[in-house]
């Protein structure tokens, strides 16, 4: 299966997601890819739109492959990866203080306040699964909240991923699961980098909606 762009998926996807229409769901995006793909799911479910600080760290030689990730609260969600191509608590410590420094930054830059999850249906917006590392932090980081429901929301993963993250949620709603998978950029014709200033733009529009 392959989408246009990231709009394309998100059209498709909010289809699988009506039963959680008109409950005031809060929609959270993986940035920055995920950003415009929530933000239409949020409309669709007259929800309410933010966005989830979570980070891969990437092994080392290269940064693109999930191994962990880590949240705002600091906490590392370590992929099997760690023990197989044995990682160092040093490698991943450093790594993991790095890319809390950049997220509490972009949290400034977003000007996020903390929206209220407790009792509250969530759904986690990503534009693919891969490893499932960033998503495993951010459903801790989630759970922490004591929200009532954690759905997780994604046009594409890889099968294997998919299978651990089912684990851990209420529901995953996936629209193709392969094991041909290599990266997410495959099942998108048109998948630009989003910037920081796309991710203000959609969050202050949503915010002015609102009102």
């Amino acid at each position: 299966m392959i989408f246009q762009d990231r709009e394309d998926a998100a059209e498709k996807l909010v289809n699988k997601l009506q039963a959680y229409k008109g409950i005031n769901p809060l929609v959270l995006a993986v940035p920055r890819g995920a950003i415009k793909m929530a933000d239409i799911i949020a409309r669709e479910l007259d929800g309410e739109l933010s966005v989830i600080l979570v980070h891969k760290i990437g092994a080392p030689g290269n940064e693109e492959f999930a191994i962990a990730a880590v949240g705002l609260s600091g906490h590392i969600d370590r992929q099997s990866y760690v023990e197989r191509l044995r990682i160092s608590d040093e490698y991943l410590n450093a790594k993991a203080q790095e890319q809390i420094k950049i997220l509490k930054a972009r949290s400034q830059k977003y000007g996020l306040k903390e929206p209220n999850y407790t009792n509250r249906t969530i759904i986690i917006v990503d534009d693919g699964i891969a490893t499932g590392a960033t998503l495993l932090s951010a459903i801790h980081e989630v759970k922490t909240h004591q929200p009532a429901k954690i759905i997780i929301a994604a046009p594409v993963a890889a099968s294997s991923s998919a299978e651990l993250i089912r684990k851990e949620v209420d529901e995953l709603v996936v629209l193709y699961e392969t094991e041909n998978f290599y990266a997410v950029s495959q099942f998108y014709k048109d998948f630009n980098q989003v910037s920081d200033e796309e991710v203000i733009e959609v969050l202050k529009q949503s915010k002015e909606s609102k009102h």
